[in-house]
């Protein structure tokens, strides 16, 4: 422990928070850039959490988004394995009822961001992963 914060991976969950707000930030401002809508953020219920609920023409998209410091463990998108994919997916229904919306097509993404400490950030983009 440092002070009240817990370290993790040599990382204080207070700067893990702000590292994980900051890559959805540039992930919603890299959707819309794409032409999405951008209809929820960090919606939660018992099952777990949706980064990011989009629309991309007539498909709904969930998103998880993943943001790293550095490769050492991986690619941020190598972070979502199937199992967190298939949550995704279900996780997808939940919202889906709770909001009374129906689509015909619908898709669930990935967002990777590789916030180096120097250089600019870096986005990985992967669509229907689940």
């Amino acid at each position: 422990m440092v002070g009240a914060e817990v370290v993790e991976m040599g990382m204080s969950h207070r700067v893990a928070s702000a590292i994980g707000e900051y890559g959805e930030r540039l992930a919603c401002e890299y959707l819309t850039g794409l032409g999405y809508e951008i209809l929820d953020r960090n919606w939660r219920c018992g099952q777990g959490e949706v980064d990011i609920v989009a629309r991309d023409g007539r498909c709904l998209v969930f998103c998880e988004v993943k943001t790293r410091r550095s490769t050492a463990f991986g690619s941020p998108v190598e972070a979502v394995t199937p199992v967190k994919a298939a949550r995704l997916r279900r996780l997808a229904v939940s919202w889906l009822q709770e909001h009374g919306v129906r689509s015909p097509d619908l898709r669930v993404d990935v967002v990777g961001v590789l916030r180096p400490l120097t250089g600019p950030a870096q986005i990985e983009h992967l669509q229907g992963v689940a």
